[in-house]
């Protein structure tokens, strides 16, 4: 097999899991070396995007905002929501394990 075709089956596998929660081991060392776990968001033939942290719910659309949110601060008059969540890219080519449930 050539490596284009490797590569391709690779991505379409991981593609399957668009939605899902897996986690990815990468080679690298130090935190990163660890895996990286949470939502596959999007695949292409370069990276895989991960959410790692889901950001906090939506304002309360009445107003009611809870004032003690430790991911806010106030700024003007008005609560600002500091924290929208994170992601991670991947390098596809740095992927050494996938790891997923079972399905």
């Amino acid at each position: 097999m050539h490596y284009e075709t490797i590569n391709d089956n690779f991505v379409e596998n991981l593609s399957r899991y668009i939605g899902e929660t897996v986690t990815i081991i990468t080679q690298s060392g130090g935190q990163s070396g660890l895996g990286f776990t949470g939502v596959v968001f999007s695949v292409n033939n370069f990276f895989v995007r991960l959410i790692t942290h889901i950001g906090p719910i939506p304002e309360c659309p009445l107003g009611h905002f809870n004032k003690k949110n430790l991911n806010s601060y106030y700024f003007h008059g008005n609560y600002i929501i500091d924290s929208i969540g994170s992601i991670t890219d991947i390098p596809i080519d740095k992927i050494t394990s996938f790891i997923h449930n079972a399905v």
